[in-house]
């Protein structure tokens, strides 16, 4: 007898084009209006940074007939944005490091190793994320004045530190213990203390979560304007946001506008560098751990 197979594919379900298709048409809607929303206000700042003052008041929508750097050197020199600058590297520098060193070093212990008060600490660092900075801006104050440390570049980076280390526990606990914990217990067996073990091994696999969370406290970092303000009273030592405004002030009233403009465009320049050279690592932290 002949036995006769009959082979059967398998049936795929059919797909409601109705609903995806009105779907993603609101969905790319929604973000097509986003980004106009966000690109516009930014070429228009970057167009009236090199238009005289008369072009930015009579045209503002027409693009420049003349290319005017002077504007740029006038708001680099006049309008002190080099000290600016120089102040707010110097501030927001030495606290990245400083907050992706004891960040990372928290995050690690709490998400690799057990012991009493383990969580209860974890949950004090997701407590200060909810903490509003307004309410501590008074004892801050106090605290820093009996420390001798108002209006010093040091006590500024300590304060930016202590304000972004909540945030970045919180995201690099999650990132480690995405982490196969095989290597670790591997370079453990070789011998490795660890110490040697984090800083060579854990901490470069962590790359990704460092570079994502490096530039979101670097955005904030850099935009803070509230607790500078505040804690630094110091001419020579303000930083980029406090001198934005004092050129808003001060030129908004002499009419210097290309003036404004062209400091506004330099304060949002490392911000889009920073965020165009490292979005892929960006990403990459964000979306780790997501699908394993």
């Amino acid at each position: 007898m002949r036995t006769t197979v009959i082979e059967t594919k398998p049936v795929k379900p059919k797909k409601k084009s109705g609903e995806g298709g009105i779907l993603n048409v609101f969905s790319h809607g929604i973000l097509v209006l986003w980004s106009f929303m966000v690109v516009i206000p930014l070429l228009w700042a970057v167009m009236s940074s090199f238009k005289d003052d008369n072009s930015i008041l009579s045209t503002p929508w027409e693009l420049p007939d003349k290319l005017h750097f002077e504007n740029w050197s006038r708001a680099w020199t006049e309008a002190k944005m080099s000290e600016y600058f120089f102040n707010t590297i110097l501030v927001v520098g030495g606290s990245l490091i400083g907050t992706l060193l004891l960040g990372s070093m928290a995050a690690y212990v709490l998400s690799r190793f057990e012991f009493p008060g383990n969580r209860f600490i974890y949950y004090l660092f997701v407590g200060g994320m909810s903490f509003p900075v307004m309410l501590a801006l008074v004892p801050l104050f106090y605290v820093m004045s009996n420390m001798s440390l108002l209006n010093t570049t040091h006590g500024l980076i300590l304060v930016y530190i202590a304000y972004s280390l909540p945030f970045t526990v919180f995201f690099l606990t999650a990132f480690f213990r995405t982490l196969p914990s095989s290597v670790a217990e591997a370079a453990m067996i070789d011998g490795a203390s660890h110490t040697r073990t984090f800083f060579q091994v854990m901490l470069p696999m962590a790359r990704p979560g460092l570079i994502s969370v490096g530039i979101f406290n670097f955005l904030g970092q850099w935009n803070q304007y509230m607790l500078p303000t505040v804690l630094n009273n110091d001419p020579d030592k303000k930083v980029l946001s406090q001198g934005l405004v004092e050129l808003a002030v001060s030129q908004g009233y002499k009419g210097d506008w290309s003036g404004l403009f062209a400091g506004l465009v330099m304060a949002m320049l490392p911000v889009l560098a920073a965020y165009i050279i490292f979005q892929r690592q960006v990403v990459a932290g964000l979306t780790a751990g997501a699908v394993k």
